[in-house]
C-alpha cells in the first residue's frame, strides 16, 4: 500500500453508534447523539487536536524542552443551518515543562497548526483556526 494512502472502515452498531478504524487495526467508537461515545463532529475536533499535539510534542522535544504536560481544549463553532459544519475552531493549549517559555511554546504551536498538522490542513481554509497558550 502506498504510504500516501489511508483507509478506514466504519461499521454500524445500531441506532447512531459506529465502530471505526483502519482495517484490521484498533477501533474507536462514535455516536451520532454523543451519548455513548464522541459524536463525529467532536471526533473531528479530537483528530485535529491530537494531530496538532503530536507535532507540538515533537517540536518541543527538538527544542530540548522536557515536557511534563500538554492539554489542548478545542471549541468548534457550528452553523445553525444544515450542513452544520464548523465555521470556527479555537484551541487553548495548556503546556508545562522544564525549559519551556512563551516563545518556544508559541513557535511550536504555530508551526503545528499552520504548517504540519495534516488534519487542520485538510479542513476548509475558510474556517478560521485560532489559539491561545497557557503555561504552567
Amino acid at each position: 500500500m502506498s504510504s500516501n494512502l489511508r483507509t478506514a472502515v466504519v461499521e454500524w452498531l445500531g441506532d447512531e453508534r459506529f465502530a471505526a478504524g483502519a482495517p484490521d487495526g484498533p477501533r474507536h467508537f462514535l455516536d451520532g447523539t454523543g451519548g455513548s461515545a464522541p459524536s463525529p463532529v467532536v471526533a473531528l475536533l479530537n483528530a485535529a487536536g491530537s494531530c496538532a499535539a503530536v507535532d507540538v510534542v515533537t517540536i518541543l522535544q527538538k527544542k530540548r524542552v522536557a515536557l511534563r504536560s500538554l492539554r489542548a481544549e478545542l471549541t468548534g463553532t457550528r452553523r445553525e443551518e444544515i450542513p452544520r459544519r464548523y465555521t470556527a475552531i479555537h484551541v487553548v493549549w495548556h503546556l508545562a515543562g522544564e525549559g519551556l517559555d512563551e516563545a518556544k511554546a508559541r513557535h511550536a504551536v504555530e508551526l503545528s497548526m499552520t504548517k504540519y498538522c495534516s488534519v487542520l490542513s485538510s479542513l476548509d481554509p475558510a474556517i478560521p483556526v485560532t489559539f491561545e497558550i497557557r503555561l504552567g
